[in-house]
């Protein structure tokens, strides 16, 4: 049953996408375009977003499990630290540059958009290094 209810959720998640416009590069870079012709449509896009993961982590801050009986996996930390930011940076440049983001990436994959194709292949070649770089650190603390 979960797996099921895990593809609906994805399937609703890209259609949403879809939908909202934030699969579209044209569309993302529009709303960040705030010195030219800026399109804000977007921001309320987001402000849904942000509505509905407000009432969904609060409501599941005060669960053991889910609705499903799965055990709930929430982030415990609230650490910021250099590692973070820096992310944070680089995800934004990428957003920014691209105009697309991991989530939006896949569905316009999907829909067949010649930019996914870039931007997945250099988003998977970025998560490559940095495992090879995580597995070098470890290598090198055990010895």
């Amino acid at each position: 049953m979960g797996i099921f209810i895990s593809f609906l959720s994805g399937l609703v998640f890209g259609l949403g996408l879809l939908i909202s416009g934030m699969a579209s590069p044209a569309k993302v870079l529009g709303f960040l375009d705030i010195a030219g012709q800026w399109d804000p449509s977007l921001a309320l896009v987001m402000v849904g977003a942000i509505a509905v993961g407000l009432v969904a982590f609060t409501l599941a801050r005060r669960r053991n499990v889910s609705l499903l009986g799965l055990d709930m996996k929430l982030p415990t930390t609230r650490h910021i630290d250099r590692r973070l930011v820096i992310g944070s940076l680089l995800f934004g440049i990428g957003w920014g540059v691209a105009g697309l983001c991991p989530g939006p990436a896949l569905v316009a994959l999907g829909t067949g958009q010649p930019t996914s194709v870039a931007f997945v292949a250099a988003m998977l070649a970025g998560m490559g290094f940095f495992e090879l770089l995580e597995r070098a650190k470890s290598t090198r603390q055990q010895a």
